[in-house]
């Protein structure tokens, strides 16, 4: 069986991630992968690791400046470029299913649509804005899919909300992931990257520095906490290309509540494992809905207790007061409040980190997500 996925970046972050792990863990299998990028980057030598084949072309990825005068004009020649880009790397290969992994891709649903393919939409996102955007997906993913697979039952919900009839084909599969083994270096990393020594408590947010993912908010909350533990704070990844202005942002917030001694920027490492394994707590503050929240996975994998705001995907995985808390999203005092309470107590730290791995482990393993791609795939592949 051979899928044509047909994916928004090649970078290294969430969907990249979940991608990248299901073609590594059917590498060797009946089915065989190729994968069209936008443009070349770190995900397309991990994906070729894994026996894909990738293919750069465009993908007709869906955003605002895609609806003004000029690029409205171009989008049937971009189309066609597509089509015609992939036609010729293909060949005469047969393709069984064409897989769109996220909303940001028309791509997969124009092609799959022109050369009559079933197609499956993999939607990873909760779009609440526009509102014009936000009402036209569903129709979009009802008129255009055989299926479409949600990554949470709060992606789901928001677009049966919209959209009701869209539920006879939709489904929920959880991100499914496994770690590597821990190295022994965890002392190293908090010297190098944080600064910090084996007796500080580091609280980290890990993952693209943008409007909504609440780094600004961190900085406010971690300025009001009372605890008596030297504390670090710690910010890990960087903003999407050409939106630098979100990094000068949390500079500045970060110098107006006095926190620069205390806190680090860390640029995107792809050994995240050992990021994760050097900090104390994470923390995903996200102002808006999280479609899923696969850093708390991982941050969970790590044995790491997880503060989460208490809306979208992360109120699947978070258990309050067992593998973490869920404060009030946008509320810094509340925030605070759990920080200081969990920065005060290793005893706490590790009882939450040690139910969190062992509830990641058993609810959202790679075979778990595997296993449910599987059987979605065997539903399109030739007898």
């Amino acid at each position: 069986m051979t899928i044509l996925v047909i994916h928004q970046s090649a970078e290294l972050y969430g969907s990249d991630k979940t991608l990248l792990h299901l073609v590594s863990a059917l590498q060797g299998s009946e089915i065989s992968f190729i994968i069209v990028l936008p443009f070349d980057g770190p995900l397309r030598p991990e994906l070729e690791k894994c026996g894909a084949k990738v293919i750069i072309a465009p993908v007709i990825k869906i955003s605002r400046k895609m609806f003004t005068p000029g690029n409205v004009f171009s989008l049937p020649t971009q189309v066609w470029r597509g089509f015609a880009a992939v036609k010729k790397q293909l060949g005469k290969t047969k393709i069984d299913l064409v897989y769109s992994n996220t909303l940001a891709v028309m791509f997969g649903a124009l092609y799959a649509k022109r050369f009559r393919l079933p197609h499956l939409w993999h939607v990873h996102e909760i779009i609440e804005h526009p509102k014009i955007i936000a009402r036209s997906y569903p129709k979009l993913v009802r008129r255009f899919s055989n299926v479409a697979v949600f990554n949470s039952f709060a992606t789901q919900d928001f677009m049966l909300s919209q959209l009701p009839a869209l539920s006879k084909i939709s489904q929920v599969v959880h991100n499914g992931i496994d770690r590597p083994e821990p190295k022994d270096n965890r002392d190293e990393v908090r010297s190098r990257f944080f600064d910090a020594d084996k007796d500080s408590v580091v609280i980290a947010l890990v993952g693209r520095i943008s409007r909504w993912k609440g780094q600004k908010l961190l900085a406010e909350a971690f300025s009001k906490m009372k605890s008596s533990a030297a504390t670090k704070l710690v910010f890990v990844g960087s903003a999407p290309p050409g939106q630098d202005h979100f990094e000068r942002e949390l500079q500045q917030t970060v110098s107006h509540f006095g926190l620069t001694d205390k806190t680090k920027m860390v640029a995107f490492t792809d050994d995240i494992w050992s990021i994760w394994d050097a900090i104390d707590i994470a923390v995903v503050p996200s102002t808006e809905p999280e479609p899923f929240g696969l850093v708390a996975i991982e941050a969970m994998l790590a044995k790491k207790p997880v503060v989460g705001a208490n809306h979208g995907g992360l109120v699947e995985i978070i258990r309050e007061s067992e593998t973490g808390n869920l404060f009030t999203p946008g509320n810094a005092s509340e925030l605070a409040e759990c920080l200081d309470a969990l920065s005060d107590s290793l005893e706490l730290r590790k009882t939450f980190g040690n139910k969190g791995f062992e509830i990641a482990t058993e609810h959202f393993s790679q075979k778990s997500y595997t296993d449910a791609f599987l059987e979605i795939f065997s539903r399109f592949s030739r007898k």
